[in-house]
Order: C-alpha cells, then structure tokens, then sequence
C-alpha cells in the first residue's frame, strides 16, 4: 500500500492527510485556537480535590480547569518507591498504548492510594495533557510524562522498558531491550518504537541523550516558572506527522507553505536526515486539497447518510453517551435471494464503516446495526469482515460479536474530538436535535395559544406574527384553522409574517 501526507498550510489552520493508495485515510486539523494541546507539559496548582470521584481539577493556565484521575497521580511517596507504567490511555502514542497490557500486568509491590493522600489544594505540580478538552469537558492530565522520538519513547516517572509489539522477531525485540537497559541511566523507562527495529546502538544512545536533555530541560524550567504556566509544548501537527507517519510509514510529504517545508527539512537533518528526498514542496496554482480531490471527501465526511456504491446507504448518528451507525439497503434489490442481498449490504458496509470510523476519527463506544441476517455463517462474515477493516486503523479498537438482534458494540479510543466536532457546530434552529416542530404542529399550537389568550383580552381582534413559512401554510393550507378559531372566540385574527422569526417562534397581540 503506498502512503503519502498531504498539507495544506494556511494562516489560520493546518490540514494534514494521510493518503493510503490516493484515498484519504486519515485527517489531521490544528487550528490557531490553542484548543490542540495534547502532549504539552504544565506547572499546575490543584484547585479542588474530589475524594468521591477519586480525582482532582488542576489549573494549568487554561480557561477550564484541568482533571486528573487518582491513578494519574504520581504522589511523592511513589516518588521514593519504585515507578511504574501507567494505563493505555495517558499515553500519547501508539506504542505506549500498544504496551500497556504488558505494562499493566507488573507488579511493583504497590499499594493503592486515596487522592486525598497524593495531592493536596493549592499543591504545585507538573502534569501532560494527555486529552485536549471537548466540548465542556477541560483537559485529562497525567502526572506520568511520556517524551517521544523517533525511536524511542521516554517515560521519565517509570523504569519500564517496553518493545512496541509491531516488532515481532523475539531476537530483535531482546536486542533492542538488551541496548535501552545497558544504555540508560537514572533507571528511567523507555518504549521503543517500531521504527527501532534494526537501528543500530549509536542512534539509539544519541536519541536517549536527546530525550534526557528535553526532559532536563523541563525539570529545571519547572522550578523557576510561574504557576500556572507552560513548561514544554509539543510539536506542531506538520512536525507530529513527519515524526508519527513519514518516518514510520508514509513513503512521501508534500507541503504547499515553503516556510513549512524548510521546517521539516531542519526537523529531519536532526531525526532523519536521509528522508530529506521524500519530501516535496507543491507550488500548483490549485489548492493542495483540491489538486489530491480531498476536499470532497471530507465534505462527504461530515454527512449523516453515506450512500455505498451498491445504492444501500448507513446513517451515522453521534449522541451525547455513543454513536449509532445504521445500515440500509436502499435502492439497492439483489439478484438472487433476500439473504445474499443483505449479507452483500452489510460486508460492503464493513468497509465504508471502518473507513468513515477512522476518517471522522469517531471514538468511545459505537454500535452498529447492521440489517439482520438468518444465517449464523453469513454473521460470522461480516463480524470477521469488519476486524480485518480496522487492524489498518492505529487507533485501539475492541469488539464484540454481533447479537442476536443483528448488533455489533465496538470501543475505539477517543483522544482527539471526532471531525464533525472540529469542524461542525449546531444547529441554530434545531440546536444540534437534528429536528424541528412541524410546520402543521406550530399552526395546531398557534390555534391553542390564541383560544387560550382570548379569555383574558378585551381587544376586537388578534394580530399573530409568526415565520413567513407558517403564514403562508396558515393563508393557504390551513386556512380553515383561521376561519374556525375567528368563529370560536367571535374576533378576528390577523397573520402577520417576520422574517426574523425562528420557524417555531410566534407572539400573539391584542388590538382594539
């Protein structure tokens, strides 16, 4: 599969694109909000500690206060025992993340801990963003710090060291965990990479002593910094993708802002130097997007109903607890029989879900309800169909087989808000419902409203301003309605159109 990055520069946002064989797999959106703040390193002060909840906030500097959960907290009296490896989700990289099962199996003779006990109100610590805040959520902190590099990640507060499991040859993995242990000092943890794999002693130590320069860096910079403030910030998104993707993955970077591509060529003369030649500065008269036909794309992306070559269709709603992904066959009738019709419906579903899941980067709980199928074997297929789809995602997923209702519960890790968030807001006429009162049920209410109105007026009529759509339903369609409420309450009544109005909005006005 031929992989390359696509970004595209601008004064106000940067758009980055994984292309898998010329088709967007991957979409990456930093914008100069200082919303994307993942990785950065703080000086906090708790705030409040929640000993029901078994959290705390911290202010780290940022208009809502910050989380942190007990078992992010490094409290000092771990501090004098041995460290340990934190769970998957404060890790900011695939690898850890890919580590922590293995991790989360050592025991270091620990015992747990209440957070009233770790941390105190008005305490100073360093903590990472190992969650950028969503919605009305502040940011997931972590006292674990987790640095990366190209090959190695560095996990100053544990004395771990792992081997990225995309690594699969057992004598390369005892190689590169035999060098790391000979290597490093402080007993701090590492993570190797994929990317380690076959790299040789030297880069490996060079790379170490950079990442503990970086992290001697942060530590003294924290004992003369304000509080709240920043201490280290991470990578832009362009760097994170050279870094996470064109060094690992991707075969060619193209950037269409020249001081951004001289940027990455200074970033790789540190990292990489030999990766110089993949990357290429687009000066087209066309837009970047436009010219590698992403723009549509990810308009479609941002869809509720994506309609399959077939002519079936799945419908991908996002609520407040999970997202529901339904299946339909539309237009779409079959040649033989209605179970191969539904099974073909829902494999060729398999593929657009996993792709639409990966592309919207969707996370956190989904169901989905695929179109109910007799066959146990027909079940099994598109169950199987759909794990083979999401091992090409990075992100971790967890699946569960379908149901007897024809339902599949999957997890996918959520650290990053999903693409129609990013992008999208809601509605200002439904505000994010998805549905508005219908025109006839806003005339029925109208109707109400005036009879109810009329006991307590003097006046000889009524004048009713509303949306100019309900006043030409009311002159028209439902003109009767009109002509029977003036006959109820003996006054007339006048419908008077704002274009101001909201289609739900209407007063009622007395007139003598």
């Amino acid at each position: 599969m031929y992989k390359q990055i696509v970004i595209n520069v601008a004064d106000h946002e940067t758009r980055v694109a994984l292309l898998e064989d010329g088709t967007i797999a991957e979409l990456f959106i930093e914008r100069n909000d200082g919303l994307d703040i993942t990785g950065n390193v703080y000086k906090g002060r708790v705030q409040r500690v929640l000993p029901g909840m078994q959290a705390a906030f911290v202010d780290i500097g940022l208009d809502q206060a910050a989380f942190i959960y007990v078992d992010d907290v490094l409290g000092d009296n771990l501090k004098e025992m041995a460290r340990y490896f934190n769970d998957a989700e404060t890790q900011s990289h695939q690898e850890a993340a890919e580590l922590a099962h293995d991790a989360s199996e050592i025991s270091f003779g620990l015992q747990s801990s209440n957070i009233e006990e770790l941390i105190s109100e008005g305490q100073e610590m360093l903590v990472q963003v190992v969650k950028s805040p969503l919605g009305t959520k502040g940011a997931r902190i972590s006292s674990h710090i987790s640095l990366p590099g190209r090959f190695l990640v560095l996990m100053p507060t544990s004395n771990h060291i792992g081997i990225s499991r995309r690594i699969e040859d057992p004598v390369e993995r005892e190689r590169l965990k035999d060098i790391v242990s000979e290597l490093r000092i402080d007993n701090l943890g590492y993570i190797v990479r994929t990317a380690a794999e076959g790299i040789r002693q030297e880069k490996l130590s060079n790379e170490m002593s950079f990442l503990r320069n970086i992290w001697e860096g942060i530590k003294k910079k924290y004992e003369t910094a304000a509080c709240p403030s920043l201490i280290h910030q991470e990578l832009s998104v362009s760097l994170r993708a050279v870094r996470d993707l064109l060094i690992q993955e991707a075969e060619k970077l193209v950037i269409d802002s020249r001081e951004g591509y001289a940027s990455i060529l200074s970033f790789l003369d540190t990292f990489m130097p030999s990766l110089k030649e993949s990357v290429e500065c687009y000066d087209g008269m066309e837009s970047i997007f436009e010219a590698y036909n992403l723009e549509g794309d990810i308009s479609r992306a941002l869809k509720r109903k994506v309609w399959l070559k077939s002519g079936g269709y799945i419908v991908i709603e996002h609520t407040e607890a999970l997202v529901a992904i339904d299946v339909n066959t539309g237009r779409y009738v079959g040649k033989y029989n209605l179970e191969e019709t539904i099974t073909k419906t829902n494999l060729e579903a398999v593929k657009e879900i996993a792709y639409q899941v990966r592309l919207r980067d969707i996370g956190g709980i989904i169901i989905i309800d695929f179109i109910d199928m007799d066959k146990t074997s027909n079940q099994e297929k598109v169950f199987n169909a759909l794990q083979e789809a999401l091992k090409k995602d990075r992100s971790k997923t967890h699946i569960l087989p379908m149901s007897e209702m024809g339902l599949i519960q999957m997890t996918r890790k959520r650290v990053r808000k999903p693409l129609t968030r990013l992008l999208c807001e809601p509605c200002s006429y439904c505000d994010g419902e998805g549905y508005l009162v219908s025109r006839k049920t806003i005339s029925y209410n109208i109707y109400r409203s005036v009879l109810k109105e009329a006991a307590n007026m003097v006046g000889n009529r009524f004048t009713v301003r509303v949306n100019p759509e309900i006043a030409e339903l009311l002159y028209g369609e439902e003109n009767s309605l009109i002509g029977s409420l003036e006959k109820k309450i003996g006054k007339r009544v006048v419908i008077y159109p704002n274009p101001k109005f909201h289609m739900e909005e209407y007063d009622i006005l007395e007139s003598m």
